[in-house]
């Protein structure tokens, strides 16, 4: 089960992932618009996808360390 913190991240990332998904049928929505238009709704749509990637850094930098010794180097497996 995800706790709080993981649900935001995944959350986000599907978010993000709709986006990027979008992005052609964007094109394909404005391509009837002034090209001004055009322009404007590809940068409102850039500025949400570069929001949503700082908000997911932001997240995952938060995210609590579950192994405290993840630096250290691992066993090799026993023969």
């Amino acid at each position: 089960m995800l706790n709080h913190h993981e649900f935001r991240i995944a959350r986000v990332q599907k978010s993000l992932r709709w986006f990027e998904e979008d992005i052609p049928l964007l094109n394909m929505r404005v391509k009837e618009l002034s090209a001004e238009r055009q322009a404007s709704a590809r940068r409102f749509a850039e500025a949400v996808l570069l929001q949503g990637r700082a908000e997911l850094e932001k997240l995952l930098q938060e995210c609590p360390n579950d192994n405290p010794h993840d630096d250290d180097i691992p066993c090799e497996p026993a023969d």
